[in-house]
């Protein structure tokens, strides 16, 4: 259950996966979809404290209240809580499921994964791991191979300059010349690296998985996101479609329209953009439309509750300090 992605902008993935097939049909509600969240997010606490069992549990908690739809990232990782609590048949129903109805496909991944070392000696191990190579194979075979290429490339560069951005400034400062210089590496990269996206995207259009693998669906994502307001701007439409078409994670379209609102003087909807007081350095929550409900609107796109989410800045949910803070930022732009 170990993460895969650095994304410093979404924080969003807790677990070891980012295929998020749905394997069962029917829609929950917002509340549904809300409470899930809750119980999931208790149920990775209660693994990453060592509790397995009772994480375990709490995941299966969690998959009552949406009428058993969950996707196969919680699934996977209830499997793994089971095998560490030693509750082998647990652990295998949850991996025949995800890679039987869910079409896991991640191999090197499952057979390198220590939390599953328990499950190895089974004979029904190796009956799993066939399914999901086929699973895999399958996938593979559709995708275009030279654009995932491209679009590996791209992300290592998007991703990885951004990973030493923390360690430039704690070692220099935040106005260094070294943390200047860092950002106008990074700036080159992101031009550079926004022509070649452009270029998909004006000729192939918002591809989805099943073209370009997962990595490269989030790349095409990661690239707008940094680029220029008008960029975003054109792009944004295009996105959009593509959630509906599911070539794209409701949950990224959602920081896509944070970041434009906010770049055209609007409010945020979903809370993900976080700001950074220049006088005192630190971070705090960019305005919000009715904050308040934010954590419904969050649930609706996958995301988990603010309070949560904005804890890796070390930030505290108030709503009311929110509204606050807000009107004193926008009183100071008039």
């Amino acid at each position: 259950m170990k993460p895969i992605l650095y994304l410093m902008l979404l924080l969003i993935l807790a677990s070891c996966k980012t295929e998020q097939k749905e394997i069962s049909i029917k829609e929950p509600t917002a509340e549904q979809k809300a409470k899930y969240l809750e119980l999931k997010k208790e149920a990775f606490d209660l693994y990453k404290n060592k509790n397995y069992l009772k994480s375990a549990e709490k995941y299966s908690e969690a998959f009552k209240t949406t009428g058993d739809k969950s996707n196969t990232t919680d699934r996977y990782n209830a499997a793994c809580s089971w095998a560490l609590a030693n509750e082998i048949d647990s652990s295998y129903s949850q991996l025949f499921r995800v890679a039987e109805k869910g079409a896991y496909s991640s191999y090197n991944h499952i057979t390198t994964d220590t939390d599953l070392s328990s499950l190895h000696s089974d004979k029904r191990w190796n009956k799993l791991l066939e399914i999901v190579k086929k699973n895999k194979e399958k996938r593979e075979a559709k995708l275009d191979k030279s654009l995932v290429a491209i679009l590996d490339t791209i992300f290592e560069e998007d991703q990885g300059l951004r990973k030493q951005i923390s360690d430039v400034e704690a070692k220099f400062g935040r106005e260094s010349n070294e943390m200047k210089n860092h950002w106008k590496t990074i700036a080159t990269k992101d031009s550079i690296n926004l022509l070649k996206i452009q270029k998909i995207l004006d000729e192939e259009g918002w591809l989805g998985q099943d073209v370009i693998g997962g990595r490269g669906n989030m790349t095409l994502f990661l690239v707008i996101q940094h680029s220029p307001i008008e960029i975003q701007e054109k792009y944004l439409p295009m996105m959009r479609e593509a959630v509906k078409k599911n070539n794209a994670q409701p949950s990224s379209l959602a920081l896509l329209e944070d970041r434009v609102a906010l770049r055209t003087g609007k409010r945020q909807i979903y809370g993900s953009q976080i700001a950074r007081d220049e006088k005192t350095g630190e971070y705090y929550v960019s305005p919000i439309e009715d904050p308040k409900n934010v954590d419904k609107r969050r649930a609706e796109v996958g995301l988990g509750t603010l309070a949560d989410y904005i804890s890796n800045w070390d930030i505290t949910w108030d709503v009311e300090q929110h509204i606050a803070k807000t009107k004193k930022i926008e009183l100071e732009k008039e």
